[in-house]
């Protein structure tokens, strides 16, 4: 099949919001795919170049397509910023100048059409490219691809390159789809699409070997599954409440997620975004190796970063250990780690996802030998509860996570039977400093904002950060007006305003940065309102931020290597 109906199709999703015409719509093109084609065009039209298990990445920046763009197209830099201002989409703005620059391109009318077979082999012989010179083959490689396409082939390819394809074709719709295509029940292909860990390849089982190959699937290990997710409550009371009397308690960690596949000696880990990770943390597989007991096991657990004292670390130092795969051992040094383990999903054989949650948590323990466990309690009690919240943020930790006892294990789902409980901080009166446009649905708004706090010393406005998050369409629709009101000038995308605005915001940490000159930044920041009750004068100053990011380190570890 030639790549140009891919994107026809693509341009059909990006124009309808209705669900059914866009399953249908999909279910019609999967039935004319090769059996061969299946999982590539699927994985496209979700905007990754590989099945979600698949290790392999493009590691192709921005700053690269864009510099390949400009030598096709010979647009410039400002051409481009207009036409994304224009669309809010990096592969609609990279159409438009294609579309506009057709004379600089040496495209010949006897060049073969591209097919998604084609497009997925050069995505391959991208990903493989390495060492000396690999940079340049890479470069090469995507200038022709981008040369043999049209502008609207190039808009996806572009998407699909950066994996922002916002069709609004997302995994359950698509599970709808290939359940439409292959008239296989919507149960079987969720299921298939849980235990392969890719709908995409589940697609490809159903098309060649139907309703028996995907009933006959079963875990594999080394192949990571969606995480089971959990809804937030305010306190220990409402999840007692939401549970029916009592619940299991335990510690959530200030870390990282992750998933432990185990066979024999060989272990791999995976993220909680299922990429590999194991190379990052060479003391968890040793401890893996040496401790837990079944011969084959997939279970899930929390590393936290470890500061000297022994008290968990900042989560932005746990991510340093994540970014890197060289000079491990010394990093491991710098910031050691520790793992809890919090749930078991298969062992020996058996999948353990419909065995009750507090039979799982028996079995782990029995099958963890020496590694910790998150700490537990199980109990009826509110208050019981509410004096284990204190003592889990105390010791430096997020809040609780409290789980239904008879729960089974459901993989990508976020319902009730895993709930959240956080205690927040201190919201902070903040002062919007400048503002971006968004993308997608939010592009013609001011919508990403930068956040700053007031120097009582000097009244200058010291950056935090920036945030997208907490205002409705209406109100970013009023703070765009609002904004441009009070614009002082623009640069590119970045509309730099008089310091007028407070907004209230909420966060869960202060960390460290050096991005900003008040060393300091939000973390997960949102707008929680908007304070036109009061004045910059008024705002929370950058010297009680400081005191905030201090009082932190009553229960967190300091990190002192730079």
């Amino acid at each position: 099949m030639e790549f140009k109906e891919l994107t026809d199709l693509c341009e059909k999703l990006e124009a309808t919001t209705k669900r059914n015409l866009m399953t249908s719509t999909v279910a019609d093109f999967l039935r004319r795919l090769g059996k061969e084609e299946v999982e590539p065009a699927i994985s496209m039209l979700l905007g990754r170049p590989f099945p979600r298990w698949d290790p392999r990445t493009l590691d192709v920046s921005w700053a690269t397509l864009s510099r390949i763009i400009q030598r096709l197209t010979g647009a410039s830099w400002r051409e481009f910023s207009v036409a994304f201002r224009d669309t809010g989409d990096m592969g609609a703005a990279t159409k438009i100048i294609f579309e506009r620059n057709k004379t600089q391109r040496q495209v010949t009318l006897f060049e073969k059409p591209l097919t998604i077979l084609e497009v997925r082999s050069v995505f391959e012989a991208i990903a493989e490219a390495s060492g000396q010179g690999s940079r340049e083959r890479k470069e090469r490689l995507i200038e022709s691809l981008l040369g043999r396409a049209s502008p609207v082939e190039v808009k996806y390819l572009v998407k699909i390159m950066i994996g922002e394809m916002r069709t609004g074709l997302q995994e359950g719709l698509m599970e709808i789809a290939v359940s439409k295509a292959f008239s296989i029940p919507l149960e079987k292909i969720r299921t298939a699409s849980m235990l392969t860990g890719d709908i995409a390849e589940a697609a490809a089982i159903c098309m060649k070997e139907g309703l028996k190959g995907i009933s006959s699937l079963s875990f594999k290990i080394f192949r990571p599954i969606k995480p089971m997710l959990a809804q937030t409550v305010d306190n220990p009371e409402e999840a007692l409440k939401e549970h029916g009397g009592k619940t299991a308690f335990e510690y959530k960690l200030d870390g990282a997620r992750i998933q432990i596949h185990k066979s024999g000696s060989k272990v791999r880990i995976f993220s909680r975004r299922l990429t590999d990770v194991t190379r990052s943390l060479p003391e968890v597989v040793e401890v893996i190796r040496r401790e837990v007991k079944p011969k084959e096991a997939i279970m899930e657990g929390e590393v936290i970063a470890l500061g000297k004292d022994g008290n968990p670390l900042p989560f932005q130092h746990l991510m340093r250990r994540f970014r890197r795969v060289y000079s491990i051992e010394r990093i491991s040094e710098d910031i050691p780690v520790e793992l809890h383990l919090f749930d078991l999903i298969y062992m020996d054989g058996e999948s353990l996802i419909e065995v009750p949650y507090v039979e799982r948590r028996r079995r782990l323990k029995e099958a963890a030998g020496g590694i910790f466990l998150t700490r537990q309690i199980v109990t009826d009690d509110p208050a019981e509860a509410e004096r284990f919240l204190d003592e889990a943020v105390n010791r430096g930790h997020e809040g609780l996570m409290a789980k239904r006892l008879n729960s089974p294990y459901t993989p990508g789902v976020r319902g009730k039977h895993w709930l959240k409980i956080k205690k927040t901080l201190e919201p902070l009166d903040l002062v919007i400093i400048a503002a971006e446009y968004g993308t997608g649905r939010r592009h013609r708004w001011l919508s990403d904002y930068h956040l700053a706090a007031r120097d009582e010393e000097t009244g200058e406005f010291l950056m935090l950060g920036k945030t997208f998050k907490g205002l409705t369409d209406r109100e970013m629709e009023e703070m765009t007006k609002r904004l441009k009101q009070i614009a002082l000038e623009e640069r590119g995308h970045i509309v730099i305003v008089e310091p007028r605005i407070v907004v209230e915001v909420a966060y869960n940490e202060i960390q460290k940065s050096p991005k900003y000159r008040s060393g300091m930044a939000l973390r997960f920041a949102r707008i929680t309102r908007i304070r036109d009750d009061k004045s910059p004068d008024e705002a929370d100053t950058i010297q009680k931020v400081r005191r905030i990011y201090e009082k932190q380190f009553a229960r967190k570890a300091r990190f002192f290597i730079e």
